[in-house]
């Protein structure tokens, strides 16, 4: 690189004068406009770095040069800046082991080579190691390098764009993934009733939730049912959901007393839980065929809703107290249905705490039990029932629910 001389620059051509105007100077060479950007020239030469100052000041830049004339003084600099231009000749770094360094503790900024060696295929190594763009000096001139810096520090926010785009996709499909894996599958044999499941996570955290459900049949005329919701959204909170539906399965697989199931499902989230806060709500009925009768207990959970003779009703069991917050065994309700011709909806609250209107009033369980009456709701199929609900309470809510979702309708003969 030419030694500063009057009238010389990185090119050998004549440096602009002071008295042109530089905005007349960038509109001349067409500059791009742009922001304001911090730039930290690594060179070792104190002539080179005066050249690149005059370069970028004649071209009214818009670039603050800061310069360090090693690579240690460059780590200590180095925080703030957009772009890293650097010459592969240093005192403490030579060749690709300094690009190597920058690269590594400029994470967030361009890396701009620029180097006294017209070497093609170095170049090619340098770009492919992660520099954006390799500058020979004698061979630039202040637009070609101002536009060199932009362009860098614009490729590098593209490229840093498409990392985090690509991470969202690959944690979607994540989540996905899971989704499928962790819902389960009812066991159920029995013809005499239908289950209709529905699940959805709340789409703000694009992660499977804290909701669960189950069936189980034990009996030829006994089905349990549960539905949970453990507070939070996640992989953690999902995790314990997933632990306490397993849990559930698992105890009413084995035959344990009813009121001894959910205290012993509450041991295990007390003992699972990650923080003393974490709480969940349940509902759980159990189904007897032969009776045609349900019995209901719930834990800090919304009440089940029954449709039977066109009408609907909240389950009037006694709310109980959350599991987790202070142990206690919840309340068992006698359910009696009328008739043959009925349908039990269980849902998590995430269906009910959508708002109506503009105002702060929730949907919550009455408004619930009122778009189950409307008219509209009898053409609709019964399997299509929960997701109509979800359209409804959206449709309300004036945009999508913030929380998860899950249903199980349960229904026996027309179901209404």
């Amino acid at each position: 690189m030419t030694r500063p001389n009057r009238g010389t620059g990185l090119t050998g051509s004549s440096v602009v004068p002071r008295a042109v105007a530089r905005s007349e100077v960038a509109h001349r060479t067409g500059l791009p406009p742009g922001e304001r950007l911090r730039v930290l020239l690594v060179e070792d030469d104190e002539g080179d770095a005066f050249l690149v100052g005059e370069l970028l000041a004649e071209t009214n830049s818009m670039i603050d040069l800061l310069v360090a004339t090693s690579l240690s003084e460059a780590r200590q600099r180095v925080m703030g800046v957009d772009c890293v231009l650097l010459d592969l000749g240093l005192p403490d770094a030579q060749g690709l082991d300094g690009l190597r360094q920058v690269l590594e503790m400029s994470s967030g900024a361009a890396v701009c080579v620029l180097t006294g060696r017209s070497d093609e295929h170095l170049g090619i190594v340098a770009v492919a190691e992660g520099a954006q763009d390799y500058l020979v000096k004698g061979q630039v001139d202040g637009v070609l390098l101002t536009r060199a810096l932009r362009y860098a520090v614009e490729r590098k926010r593209a490229d840093e764009n498409a990392r985090r785009l690509r991470e969202v996709e690959l944690r979607q499909a994540e989540s996905a993934r899971l989704e499928r894996g962790l819902l389960p599958q009812p066991l159920m044999s029995t013809d005499e009733v239908s289950v209709h499941t529905f699940y959805r996570p709340g789409r703000h955290a694009a992660l499977i939730g804290g909701d669960f459900y189950d069936v189980v049949q034990t009996r030829p005329d006994r089905v349990d049912l549960i539905v949970g919701d453990v507070c939070g959204h996640g992989v953690d909170e999902a995790a314990l959901g997933v632990e306490l539906r397993v849990a559930w399965r698992a105890l009413i697989l084995a035959g344990v007393p009813d009121d001894e199931v959910l205290p012993a499902l509450e041991q295990v989230l007390m003992s699972e839980r990650r923080l003393q806060e974490i709480f969940a709500t349940v509902a759980t009925a159990r189904l007897h065929l032969a009776a045609n009768r349900a019995t209901v207990r719930l834990a800090g959970h919304p009440p089940p809703l029954l449709l039977s003779a066109g009408k609907v009703s909240p389950v009037p069991a006694r709310g109980g107290l959350l599991l987790g917050v202070r142990p206690r065994r919840p309340v068992a309700f006698d359910l009696e249905f009328a008739t043959d011709d009925w349908s039990l909806l269980m849902y998590t609250d995430g269906l009910i705490e959508g708002r109506v209107g503009d105002g702060d009033e929730r949907l919550d369980v009455p408004g619930l039990a009122g778009l189950l009456a409307e008219p509209a709701n009898r053409a609709v199929p019964l399997p299509e029932l929960p997701a109509w609900l979800v359209g409804r309470a959206e449709q309300i809510n004036g945009g999508p629910l913030a929380d998860d979702v899950a249903m199980l309708l349960v229904t026996r003969g027309t179901g209404r």
